[in-house]
């Protein structure tokens, strides 16, 4: 008789923050290293990251204390062992996109490019993840969608489509800045993909996280499938709400 392997019940924390390319609102200050230190104390296994710099060789000679290497590196340290980035908007002065910290192993990723005809560059980083003493992997995208409601109704079919390519018993965490100030995203993330929002299932309603210094538009999620609970977690308003334009999410799940 085959032995079917079982899985402990493990619970990790997760972070999904857009990070600016590391600066302010309005581009005023540069606060990547304030920002490393906040997201640190978050104590998240997993961090979902968007407009993460690669590269940029300009800031890189005239910002004081801009890190050599890439940002997600820097971001990463010690702290996550594993990370992966996907590039998605290329300029005369470098690369950024999106990235995934993990203190899990990453088995595999691959960037999808979602973009739609025009400037506008987005993408979706899949990651598939191993948590320790569990049997399933675990399937991690950190996406960035676009400002248009056209590009982002085929971008979120573009989610659903890669979500259903997937064993449908194994978990996945979709996180990231979906632009979706309409909230037309968790419909169609639920009935195509089985998809739920942490917050909306929780207390009815997204998480205002645009403008940071005083959030007016839930644009940032984070959804699941296959997972037994999800909690969300209340971040400080201080000192996020001055290191980016974005305010980030958080939220405990357990498989």
């Amino acid at each position: 008789m085959a032995h079917t392997p079982t899985s402990q019940p493990i619970a990790f924390k997760v972070l999904t923050v857009n990070v600016h390319k590391g600066f302010t609102t309005f581009n005023r200050r540069f606060m990547l290293h304030e920002l490393r230190d906040a997201v640190r104390n978050v104590a998240a296994d997993l961090v979902f990251l968007q407009e993460v710099l690669g590269t940029h060789h300009r800031h890189a000679g005239r910002v004081e204390n801009f890190p050599q290497e890439p940002h997600y590196e820097f971001l990463a340290d010690t702290i996550w062992t594993q990370y992966a980035y996907g590039r998605n908007a290329v300029y005369d002065n470098g690369h950024h996109g999106n990235a995934l910290l993990s203190k899990f192993p990453i088995t595999h990723y691959e960037n999808h490019d979602i973009s739609v005809s025009g400037p506008e560059r987005r993408g979706m980083l899949h990651c598939i993840l191993q948590p320790p003493r569990h049997h399933r992997p675990v399937h991690a995208i950190c996406v960035h969608l676009g400002l248009q409601e056209a590009h982002r109704q085929r971008q979120l079919r573009s989610v659903c489509d890669l979500v259903n390519t997937f064993d449908p018993e194994e978990p996945v965490v979709v996180a990231g800045d979906f632009n979706d100030w309409r909230g037309r995203a968790h419909e169609i993330l639920r009935e195509r993909a089985g998809l739920h929002e942490v917050f909306v299932q929780s207390t009815g309603r997204a998480v205002r996280t645009f403008p940071a210094s005083m959030p007016l538009l839930a644009l940032d999620r984070i959804y699941v499938r296959k997972a037994a609970v999800h909690t969300p977690l209340h971040l400080p308003k201080k000192p996020w709400d001055k290191l980016s334009d974005h305010a980030p999410l958080a939220a405990e799940i357990a498989l």
